[in-house]
């Protein structure tokens, strides 16, 4: 069972420290969040849980971290500056701002305006003087970085296709109309893959990612039925894609995109090439006399090869909300009473085990159950806290309710006969181990 409506996951976020209104003590900026104590840590675990699958599991991956700041010229020869725009209107009756395409009933025909083209990127001055001719953009997207430093990458690295390289980081749109919590925000954070891949075997790997990110949601707690495949229909593709499928996730709110794979040929590499006509280029691209590299594989017979890339892109927060929405469900126990439970898998749940002495105030036990807690998270697996509230039946809804797949009792019992009892968050059930097994026991539940 998932969440009923957004509302209840914007509760939960709000009540438990997952997520925040960002600057709410001034009145907030819209599409703008702040991540609190457990959804740095939820985040932290999706992002980790990607790169090890795209990154470290892989021979044929490397990583980067680009800078946020983007030369202007960057984002001209991508076709940013020409295509990152959405049409607006303004409307007379209400006053307010409206994305074409999401006019709301209750504006008239006669009330709007004629569309306007509003540019999605923010621009910030770099230098001491504003003069409006020294500026960067804030990067709307972290693929162009890795365009930019593909020849870095194969000079350093050696790689020759198939190869890909990943980066995670902060993107910016000035979105007109954020909306719908995290879905849709102006400051965000992209997983994104880009795979280098020799022309005419591009078709393949475009279906080889497609089942890897099913796959890899699949192990996030994303139900494979919530998923559906679009293949974007070819007028409304992205001006480089070929071939473009959309994993669309039945969101609270709807069915939306949860992650793009494209296949974006030779456009990106041949766009920031320089001596374009030597190339053989296949795509449309920006005549361009600016760039100093030329971004290509020289093949054995002395020719060059310009690659395709196939992206899988992912945002964050986008995920974060999937992942939350699958876990969340609500449990009427025996006693007639009601459970939320966050059913988490293990390595994103943002606390894994919390340590409770049945007695706050009790030296004894609160000085083992903190000696429990270092030894447990000296495991490095994750964030272990003290939950010393000298209310166990409570201690355990709040776990329950923010994903921690196991509490930790420490009682009279624990002192006596060097014994802790273990509830398990799903099944609530509980036994009791020996202090010595602990750690096993903790490291066996994790995976």
């Amino acid at each position: 069972m998932t969440a009923k409506n957004m509302d209840e996951l914007v509760a939960l976020c709000k009540r438990r420290g997952f997520i925040f209104q960002s600057n709410e003590i001034y009145g907030g900026i819209q599409g703008v969040y702040d991540f609190g104590p457990l959804g740095v840590e939820l985040k932290n675990n999706l992002k980790d849980s990607w790169w090890s699958s795209i990154v470290y599991d892989r021979d044929d991956v490397e990583g980067i971290d680009a800078s946020i700041l983007t030369h202007p010229e960057v984002l001209k020869y991508s076709g940013h500056e020409d295509t990152f725009t959405d049409p607006l209107v303004d409307c007379k009756s209400c006053g307010e701002r409206f994305r074409a395409d999401q006019i709301p009933d209750y504006c008239k025909d006669e009330d709007l305006t004629e569309p306007r083209q509003f540019n999605l990127m923010f621009k910030t001055n770099i230098g001491p003087v504003d003069d409006g001719d020294s500026f960067a953009y804030l990067r709307p997207e972290t693929a162009q970085q890795i365009f930019t430093n593909f020849k870095n990458i194969t000079d350093s690295t050696s790689r020759k296709p198939p190869f890909g390289i990943a980066q995670i980081g902060k993107a910016f749109r000035n979105e007109i109309t954020p909306r719908n919590f995290i879905f849709r925000v102006r400051e965000f954070e992209q997983m994104e893959l880009e795979f280098f891949v020799l022309p005419g075997e591009d078709e393949k790997w475009h279906e080889y990612w497609i089942e890897q990110r099913l796959k890899w949601w699949e192990e996030q707690g994303v139900k494979k039925e919530s998923i559906e495949l679009l293949n974007v229909e070819k007028h409304e593709l992205a001006h480089y894609s070929k071939a473009t499928v959309d994993l669309m996730y039945k969101f609270p709110h709807g069915l939306e995109e949860l992650e793009g794979i494209a296949n974006r040929t030779d456009f990106d590499l041949g766009s920031h090439s320089k001596n374009q006509n030597e190339l053989n280029l296949q795509s449309n691209t920006k005549e361009n006399k600016r760039s100093n590299s030329k971004l290509a594989i020289q093949n054995e017979d002395k020719t060059w090869s310009v690659p395709y890339v196939i992206e899988p892109s992912a945002g964050v927060e986008r995920g974060f909300l999937a992942i939350l929405n699958e876990a969340y469900r609500e449990e009427v126990l025996e006693n007639g009473t009601k459970r939320v439970v966050l059913g988490l898998k293990p390595h994103l749940s943002p606390i894994k085990a919390a340590v409770v002495p049945l007695k706050k105030n009790n030296p004894e036990l609160v000085e083992l159950a903190k000696k429990l807690k270092k030894t447990l998270q000296n495991e490095k697996l994750g964030r272990v806290i003290l939950e010393n509230t000298g209310n166990i039946g409570k201690s355990y809804r709040k776990h329950d309710e923010i994903g921690t797949p196991i509490c930790i009792t420490v009682d009279f019992d624990s002192l006596e006969n060097q014994t802790v009892t273990v509830r398990n968050r799903d099944t609530m059930n509980q036994e009791t181990i020996s202090i010595d097994s602990l750690t096993e026991f903790y490291k066996k539940s994790l995976n």
